[in-house]
C-alpha cells in the first residue's frame, strides 16, 4: 500500500496541508502498509507486516518496515480499500487484538485510518467514512512520568561543562527544563532564536505552529558559556554551520537521536533510571509549575498545546501529589 497513489496523496496531503513532520507522516504510512498487507487476499500477500515506527507515535518498541506492494496487486488493494465497510475496519481491529496489541497501539492505527478514510470522503474517493461508527478502545490511564526536582538537579549536574560538547550538553539539558520544549524543537533553534536581553525563546512546534517562551537565567547562562566554546571552535572550521545554536562534532544540526543518546550517558553517571527519556523533562516542567501555582491555562501556552484536554493531563500528577501531603499532614486523614 505505500505505492498506492491513494496512500501517497495522503502523505503529501498531512506534509503539504497539514504541514506534519516527515516523521510523522512515516509513521502513519507505515500504519497504511500494515493495513494494506492485511487486506491483501492470502494468495497475493507477501512478507511480514508492517508496523507502525517508534517515535512519538510508538506505542510498544515497534519497527516500521515500510514494504512496498507489488504492483501486480496494487489495483486490487486500491479496491478493497475504497470498498471496505465498517465490517472490514472491525475485522482489522479483531485482527490487530488477535495479534496481541495493546488498546493505545490500536487506538493510534485506528486513528490512522479514520484520519485516511476522511481525507477519501473530502477527495470524493467514498461516500462515507466506515471508521466512523467503530468506537475507539477504551484506554488505560496512564500518568506521564516526572522527575522530582532533585532529580532533575542530578542530571542537570551531570555533563562537565569544560569542553564545548559538555557545555552544549548541559545547555541542552538546561533549556530543555526550562522552557518544557519538545526534543525536535530544541535541535530545530538557531542563533538568533534567543533572545538574551528579552529573556524569551522562539521556538517552532509542531504543524509550523510558532510560540515564544520565557526561559530561566540559569538555562541562558548555560548556552552563553556554551556560544563561547561554539564560537572558537567554528573560527578554525570553515564548514561550520553558523545559523545553528546546536551543533555537532562536524558543526551541523544535532540529531534528535543524538541527544536522545547523550541523556542516557547522563542519566547512568547521575545514578537515576536509563529508561527516563528527555520528553520526561517536558513531564517534569509542566508538573513542577503547577505544583508551584501556574495555572494550567499559561502551561498549555508554554508547552505549545494545542487543546487544554492535552495539558489537564497534570492535573492527575498534582491531584495525587496533593494527596499525598494531606494523608501525611492532615491530623484526621487516616481516621
Amino acid at each position: 500500500m505505500k505505492d498506492c497513489s491513494l496512500t501517497q496523496d495522503f502523505l503529501d496531503y498531512l506534509k503539504f496541508e497539514k504541514h506534519f513532520s516527515d516523521h510523522t507522516a512515516k509513521c502513519y504510512g507505515a500504519d497504511l502498509v500494515q493495513y494494506g498487507q492485511w487486506l491483501k487476499p492470502e494468495q497475493e500477500s507477501s512478507g511480514s507486516e508492517g508496523t507502525a515506527e517508534s517515535g512519538e507515535w510508538a506505542g510498544e518498541g515497534e519497527v516500521a518496515t515500510a514494504t512496498a506492494v507489488k504492483p501486480a496487486v496494487e489495483t486490487s488493494i486500491k479496491e478493497l480499500t475504497l470498498t471496505a465497510d465498517t465490517d472490514v475496519i472491525r475485522g482489522y481491529l479483531a485482527h490487530l487484538n488477535q495479534k496481541g496489541y495493546s488498546k493505545s497501539t490500536t487506538a493510534r492505527k485506528l486513528a490512522t485510518l479514520r484520519s485516511f478514510y476522511k481525507f477519501l470522503v473530502r477527495r470524493n474517493f467514498i461516500d462515507s467514512n466506515p471508521v466512523t461508527p467503530v468506537k475507539t478502545p477504551k484506554q488505560e490511564k496512564k500518568l506521564p512520568r516526572f522527575l522530582e526536582y532533585e532529580e532533575v538537579q542530578r542530571l542537570l549536574n551531570a555533563p562537565s561543562t569544560k569542553n564545548w560538547l559538555g557545555a552544549r550538553d548541559r545547555a541542552i539539558l538546561e533549556v530543555l527544563y526550562s522552557t518544557g520544549m519538545r526534543v525536535s524543537e530544541i535541535v530545530s533553534l538557531n542563533m538568533d532564536d534567543v533572545d538574551f536581553l528579552g529573556e524569551v525563546i522562539h521556538i517552532r512546534g509542531k504543524g509550523k505552529k510558532e510560540r515564544i517562551a520565557p526561559i530561566g537565567s540559569n538555562a541562558l547562562q548555560a548556552i552563553q558559556r556554551y556560544i563561547e566554546f561554539r564560537n572558537r571552535r567554528m573560527q578554525n572550521d570553515s564548514n561550520f554551520d553558523a545559523k545553528v545554536l546546536f551543533a555537532n562534532k562536524h558543526g551541523k544540526r544535532l540529531s534528535v537521536r543524538s541527544v536522545r543518546r547523550k541523556m542516557d550517558k547522563y542519566l547512568i553517571e547521575a545514578g537515576l533510571d536509563p529508561d527516563i527519556s528527555p520528553h520526561t523533562l517536558r513531564h517534569s516542567f509542566a508538573t513542577h509549575m503547577l505544583n508551584n501555582g501556574a495555572d494550567l491555562r499559561s502551561v498549555q501556552e508554554l508547552l505549545g498545546h494545542q487543546s487544554l484536554s492535552t495539558t489537564q493531563v497534570y492535573t492527575h500528577l498534582t491531584t495525587t501529589r496533593l494527596k499525598e501531603i494531606y494523608d501525611k499532614a492532615h491530623p484526621l486523614s487516616e481516621l
